[in-house]
């Protein structure tokens, strides 16, 4: 199949959208030599900033960031106002019903992760996704309260805040509280991701009381206010995880699962606690990069890669050579072998990171890889030599003492499991799918994962997230992460290769054209514009194949010193973001 197609949108500014963003896709393919000489090729200049810098997906919660540095609070307090800005004011991805990652480093060197991932409900079981016949029913694991898992983002943005942050709770909260309560002029971007769920809307009705307008989509321009969620808010600024997993909250959550045949209970939501982790760790051409571990799989796949593709000279063969995109995506393909086949929650299974993340075990890989023919992704797999062996939001904040911070949390897909716990505002995940509901039958982002990903009572399910920060002479140099599900992976891996290996800027870097491996299926995924028809003749004789993209990732950069590594600075700005075009919403914003 062509990928010179275009990429599906919803709304009615889909075509403006896509010109502005093929725009940026026609300047980043300019000529970029195989000594990455600059040529000004993004949408937009990175934005700069002296003081700090902050980019996510909405611009009323970047603001919501950008004045929390202003009033002298660290990057940690940013991202915990970002956070519940986020819930309100973006609630196809930004939640206080779902779970996520963060990933710290601290200005006194000081690296950290907080995992506040959902978890299974302790009533869980393997097969609550089977019929009688074994077969994965279809829907059961992505709609209503049945595919609900324990929400984390309450309690981990509060682990972050008290351990790690210096202002209080509610002056942290009270901006999210104010947009609630007051409500916000919605935006074209806004309108675009709310009708992509408005028949489901229609089947809930405490969804439907919040985003429809009176039984019809909002339009541009209307403003959407949440009550409820206001008083959700508001009962965690006085009691912090207590006004979610306790007391009224907690009740009308447990109350809107019985009745939705979920199988959350009170006693879900007592034993929910933030785990505090050591990020993976890797180098890759002098840099250090600091990622999620499981159950975030990310951070070990995107050094796997990474490891993988230090083999070989990929700015010297050129941006978007047919050769360096070969070996980009067998990087891939086998990569994802390892990913679908061997990680899982930690407390359930023995992740073989050591082995994984050795740079010898990237040099079998590199063996195997064929430099003339694409790989067969039925014929790699577990078992085989060298594999033998045991829709999401992010954001990035820097602050002016050097703090970074990379999170990236989610419902699952786009507004979740398409339901709200009545009387809170809240809207619920899906993310028990990102579980393996049966070994060999792929979910809702074509995942065929296996045994150490399986349902079990507790269990945090196998996620993609990887809020990454990439650091230099032990400081952060570039902070970075996305949403897309599984594609979130290449994504990040992409942009770094754009930044370190190609010379980009960070806004060319994010702005470029991406493509996607993920093993099986075995066809690559690409965006429009990501090859010339000269090198896409000279992939497809190797093997490759390839099919349209899948939606669109929204990638949130931070770049520190310059606009490109090695680069000059603009006046006396330190900071440079990028926000990504693709999905028209979002700000790169400091001060």
């Amino acid at each position: 199949m062509s990928v010179s197609g275009t990429v599906s949108r919803t709304g009615t500014t889909g075509d403006l959208r896509r010109s502005r963003w093929r725009c940026a896709v026609a300047a980043v393919l300019v000529f970029w030599s195989a000594t990455a000489q600059q040529a000004d090729a993004a949408s937009q200049a990175p934005v700069a900033a002296q003081n700090g810098m902050i980019v996510s997906a909405q611009h009323l919660a970047t603001k919501v960031g950008v004045d929390v540095l202003k009033r002298g609070g660290n990057a940690v307090d940013a991202s915990v106002a970002v956070g519940y800005a986020l819930a309100v004011v973006y609630p196809a991805a930004g939640n206080l019903g779902g779970g996520g990652f963060m990933t710290l480093e601290l200005a006194d060197g000081r690296k950290t992760f907080l995992d506040f991932r959902e978890k299974a409900p302790l009533a869980a079981t393997a097969d609550m996704y089977l019929d009688r016949a074994g077969n994965v029913v279809d829907g059961l694991s992505t709609r209503g309260h049945l595919a609900v898992a324990i929400p984390g983002t309450v309690s981990g943005l509060e682990f972050a805040r008290s351990k790690y942050g210096t202002m209080p709770r509610g002056a942290l909260i009270a901006p999210a509280i104010a947009l609630a309560e007051r409500g916000f002029a919605l935006g074209q971007g806004d309108i675009d991701m709310l009708r992509t769920a408005t028949d489901a809307f229609r089947k809930d009705a405490a969804s439907a009381a919040i985003f429809l307008n009176h039984g019809e989509p909002f339009a541009v321009g209307q403003k959407i206010v949440q009550k409820d969620l206001a008083t959700t808010l508001k009962a965690i600024s006085r009691n912090g995880t207590n006004g979610f997993y306790k007391g009224p909250v907690a009740a009308a959550i447990v109350a809107s699962s019985l009745a939705g045949k979920g199988l959350i209970t009170q006693a879900d939501l007592d034993q929910y606690q933030t785990r505090e982790l050591a990020p993976i760790e890797c180098d890759y051409r002098g840099y250090h990069v600091l990622s999620a571990p499981p159950p975030s799989s990310g951070g070990v796949i995107i050094c796997e890669m990474l490891n993988v593709l230090e083999g070989y000279p990929l700015k010297e063969l050129g941006y978007r050579s047919a050769q360096a995109v070969h070996y980009q995506i067998e990087a891939m393909r086998h990569a994802y072998v390892d990913r679908n086949s061997y990680l899982g929650d930690p407390d359930f299974v023995k992740n073989p990171l050591d082995r994984l993340l050795d740079k010898a075990y990237a040099v079998k890989i590199r063996a195997a890889i064929d430099p003339k023919k694409a790989g067969i992704s039925q014929d790699i797999k577990h078992g085989v030599a060298p594999h033998e062996g045991s829709n999401t939001t992010h954001y990035s904040i820097m602050d002016r003492w050097g703090n970074a911070v990379s999170v990236t949390y989610t419902l699952n897909d786009w507004f979740g499991a398409k339901v709200t716990a009545a009387k809170t505002g809240v809207l619920l995940n899906n993310e028990m799918d990102d579980f393996t509901s049966k070994v060999g039958v792929p979910n809702m982002y074509g995942l065929v994962q296996g045994e150490a990903n399986a349902i079990a009572p507790g269990k945090r399910p196998l996620s993609s997230m990887s809020p990454t920060i990439v650091s230099k002479d032990g400081k952060p140099v570039l902070v970075l992460g996305t949403p897309g599900g599984s594609r979130i992976i290449t994504a990040v891996l992409l942009t770094i290769v754009n930044i370190i290996d190609y010379g980009m800027n960070v806004q060319e870097a994010v702005d470029a054209p991406r493509f996607h491996q993920q093993w099986m299926p075995g066809e690559t995924s690409a965006e429009p514009y990501v090859f010339s028809p000269d090198t896409l003749k000279l992939l497809t004789e190797m093997g490759h194949r390839f099919t349209t993209p899948q939606p669109a990732n929204h990638m949130a950069a931070i770049l520190v010193g310059a606009p490109s590594l090695g680069g000059k600075p603009v006046g006396n700005n330190r900071f440079y973001g990028a926000n990504d075009p693709r999905r028209n919403t979002g700000l790169a914003l400091g001060y």
